[in-house]
């Protein structure tokens, strides 16, 4: 039996926010802070996994790469502008007009739907990257969804996913801080208990048929206000890469 891997619940919380997506100051201020981390973490991956020269005008030229869980564009339109034919996928409905119209605006041609990862799987889709980032600790069954991402994989492909630990410290950074002090999210857009520690997510990843290759954390630091990767931190924010065997 297949399960569903939206919750109407968690979709709810993004679609009331959907109009924000390019406020910088507004309430998604947090991920437009963590983009150039993220961005770094992705393209150096990519790279890395498909040779090619990120000094090169068009580095991902050739590369079809899926944003699941898009909203409004944040990493789909970096992605295209490298030169890959991007999708972007989104089980919000409200997020995806929002996306194709700043993508129109940029001047970017980017194909975005209002689907699920199983939806793309159904239509026979394959590609050669996913970015899977912040989204598994917003799904209902995290090994289910996992497993359909690693399906629209081609052999040989690479998956990023992000996601934030479960310990005291990321209860305390992720919802207290960032949510009930600082109020860059609204109040309720994590819980805590859905929060996946690297280890689960390495054997939930190894379960869906991909191979985990690294791992990084991603650091905020509160005094120079930016966030860098780290080898040793992954307390609460971290990113990993996963290869789908050829």
């Amino acid at each position: 039996m297949s399960l569903n891997t939206i919750d109407p619940a968690e979709v709810a919380k993004f679609e009331a926010m959907a109009a924000e997506w390019w406020d910088p100051a507004g309430k998604f201020k947090p991920l437009h802070m963590l983009n150039p981390c993220r961005l770094g973490y992705i393209t150096t991956q990519i790279a890395a996994e498909f040779g090619r020269d990120l000094t090169a005008a068009l580095p991902f030229k050739g590369l079809r790469l899926l944003d699941i869980g898009c909203g409004g564009g944040l990493l789909s339109e970096p992605m295209a502008r490298l030169g890959a034919a991007v999708v972007g996928a989104d089980a919000a409905a409200r997020n995806i007009p929002i996306a194709q119209l700043h993508a129109e605006q940029m001047g970017l041609e980017i194909d975005y739907r209002n689907c699920a990862a199983e939806d793309l799987a159904k239509d026979g889709e394959v590609f050669d990257v996913v970015l899977n980032m912040e989204v598994v600790e917003h799904v209902p069954y995290p090994q289910a969804f996992l497993t359909a991402c690693q399906g629209l994989l081609k052999p040989g492909g690479l998956m990023i996913c992000s996601t934030l630990n479960r310990n005291p410290k990321s209860f305390m950074m992720g919802i207290i801080g960032a949510e009930w002090v600082m109020r860059w999210l609204p109040k309720g857009t994590h819980d805590w208990s859905k929060f996946i520690t690297p280890d689960e997510l390495y054997t939930m990843l190894e379960a869906a048929g991909l191979k985990p290759v690294d791992r990084k954390g991603m650091v905020f630091n509160p005094i120079n206000w930016n966030w860098s990767l780290s080898d040793r931190d992954l307390s609460v924010n971290y990113v990993t890469a996963s290869v789908k065997p050829g």
